[in-house]
């Protein structure tokens, strides 16, 4: 107990250890289809799917996946955003005993690229408007097929007939692919397809990956998390133990985090077929669809992150919807700042409290109580099962409370490793602690906080995005000599992405030129929103170029407005 000292915080509604019935991830869908086969499991734009159904689909995709070749242990892409689809591949994948490889939708030619190269990925499962975007770079991948779906393929009438037609009016794209060869239509596969009991008997709880979950560093290029069964259950089940009053079967989840990120995944769908609940699925976030989706659809649990409470607490007309029904949602992926926890709470009636985690803990190891004593400006409490320390950067020991150093964590959550990169894994894994990278300390009670981030990751709008990766793409441009991008203090996204640029002597390049440059190769959400042009930037005696220095120019000009104003 003198080393967990939050487990004197814990009600005794939760208990500090869990025990986790070795059985698959898509195990759970099993039970869930016999136990609610009728029930509604996923609604998606006024078209219900059961739990029935979905399980159903499940098999037919596992079946097909099957006949063209995939076996145990391969890696299939899954590139699709909230939608019945996406649901049906995942659990589809694993019940073909496969890997599923979650995918950005957003991702350039070039991202793409570089994941399916990496995770040997040899069916990718995706939307029709994103088909020519992976039949380009498809020769430089292991990929044998492609299968095909359409967001219309799961719209009630009349939705169905109409949005192809407004897909083309806002994408300008008109995809036709047809069922042959390689290429494989989600449609076709359902009617074409019977459902086949699925069996594993060489199925390893703790060995046998369930996803290979793409990350990133300042160093380096992003690396494929490999999570298994064992850890994703492990953090589902943690979810439900700190979410012990939510009901079996009854609740309603907003389910608008995305599936491809890993937060998404395990805190909204592993949790939502675990325990029979049924997802509400928004593929994107736009605040006014938000408020009216809560007003009509009555969502009881609404996983977030800040980005998205803050969206719609800065609507004009959040007042004229009813919010009442949403109970409890955990905010993720970005410090939640403390004012738009209070004013969330006082507009819906329900608690929003902050959790921590990260891709290489499936993801969650820390969270703020729901219904007890909360810690502003905290992270919370490690979760069941779980333990936490803090290591001196210097001498690598454990630090006594209320001193920084190196967040650690342990736990049956924590990853297997970093996919074909075992000096990496060795790097931030040591006897079994994770070392997160994040600096933080904990206080006598056992509630840890993070004072800044040892990596120089920025978190956009709850996206990680990696400055080596931004600055690369810089570099590649003939008129940039040097580049650093850094994260800079943003009120709505948290962070955003500001870049400091050298121009060669001879260039005469303008903001509007690198951004042009940089939409080719990044995804929108890691592309720079703002430039600076220097002519120098601050170094190290031996070259290295001092970021740290330059986002601590950044708190000081703030603080400065901020003191002005």
């Amino acid at each position: 107990m003198d080393n967990r000292p939050w487990l004197l915080q814990y009600p005794k509604e939760i208990p500090a250890e869990l025990e986790y019935e070795p059985k698959p991830v898509h195990a759970y869908l099993t039970e869930s289809a016999r136990i609610y086969a009728n029930k509604s499991a996923l609604h998606f734009m006024g078209k219900e799917l059961t739990y029935k159904e979905v399980y159903q689909s499940s098999l037919k995709l596992a079946r097909y996946l099957n006949t063209i070749g995939i076996k145990k242990g391969d890696r299939v892409a899954i590139m699709l955003p909230n939608c019945p689809q996406a649901v049906i591949a995942f659990y589809g994948v694993l019940y073909a005993g496969a890997v599923a490889v979650q995918t950005n939708p957003l991702y350039t030619e070039r991202e793409l690229e570089y994941q399916l190269a990496d995770s040997e990925a040899k069916a990718i499962i995706s939307l029709d408007i994103l088909f020519p975007r992976i039949s380009k770079i498809r020769k430089n991948t292991d990929l044998e097929h492609i299968i095909v779906t359409a967001i219309k393929d799961y719209l009630p009438f009349p939705k169905n007939v109409a949005y192809p037609f407004i897909q083309k009016k806002q994408s300008g794209i008109v995809v036709s692919v047809k069922h042959e060869g390689n290429h494989h239509l989600f449609k076709s596969i359902m009617s074409g397809t019977s459902p086949a009991a699925w069996e594993d008997p060489a199925f390893n709880f703790e060995e046998d990956l369930a996803i290979l979950q793409y990350t990133g560093g300042t160093t380096g290029m992003p690396k494929g998390v490999m999570l298994t069964h064992k850890n994703l259950i492990a953090n589902a089940s943690m979810c439900d133990a700190w979410m012990y009053k939510a009901e079996k079967g009854k609740e309603i989840v907003l389910a608008m985090l995305p599936f491809f990120h890993v937060y998404g995944m395990t805190t909204v769908l592993i949790l939502s077929v675990m325990q029979g609940y049924k997802m509400i699925l928004l593929p994107k976030f736009d605040a006014e669809t938000t408020l009216k989706t809560i007003q009509k659809e009555r969502p009881t649990v609404f996983p977030g992150a800040p980005t998205i409470y803050i969206g719609l607490l800065n609507h004009p007309k959040i007042n004229k919807y009813d919010l009442s029904s949403i109970d409890s949602c955990i905010s993720g992926s970005a410090p939640l700042p403390v004012e738009v926890q209070h004013r969330f709470e006082e507009v819906t009636g329900g608690k929003l409290v902050e959790g921590y985690g990260l891709s290489e803990s499936s993801p969650v190891t820390h969270g703020n109580f729901i219904w007890e004593n909360r810690v502003s400006g905290s992270i919370g409490v490690p979760w069941p099962d779980t333990d936490a320390a803090i290591f001196s950067l210097e001498t690598g020991e454990p630090l006594p409370p209320n001193e920084v150093g190196e967040l650690a964590v342990k736990g049956p959550q924590v990853m297997k490793g970093y996919w074909k990169r075992p000096e990496e894994t060795d790097a931030v894994l040591k006897d079994g602690w994770l070392l997160t990278g994040d600096l933080g300390y904990m206080d006598e009670d056992g509630y840890f906080y993070i004072v800044d981030r040892k990596k120089d990751i920025i978190i956009a709008g709850g996206y990680n995005i990696y400055p080596r990766e931004v600055e690369e793409v810089l570099y590649e441009h003939p008129g940039v000599q040097e580049a650093v991008v850094a994260g800079i203090p943003d009120p709505y996204r948290g962070e955003t992405v500001k870049a400091y640029v050298v121009l060669k002597d001879d260039a005469s390049i303008t903001e509007e030129d690198l951004n042009a440059f940089t939409r080719q190769y990044l995804a929108a959400y890691k592309v720079p929103r703002v430039y600076e042009f220097r002519k120098e930037l601050p170094k190290t005696a031996v070259g290295k170029i001092l970021r740290r220095s330059l986002v601590e120019e950044e708190r000081k000009k703030l603080q400065n407005e901020e003191i002005i104003g």
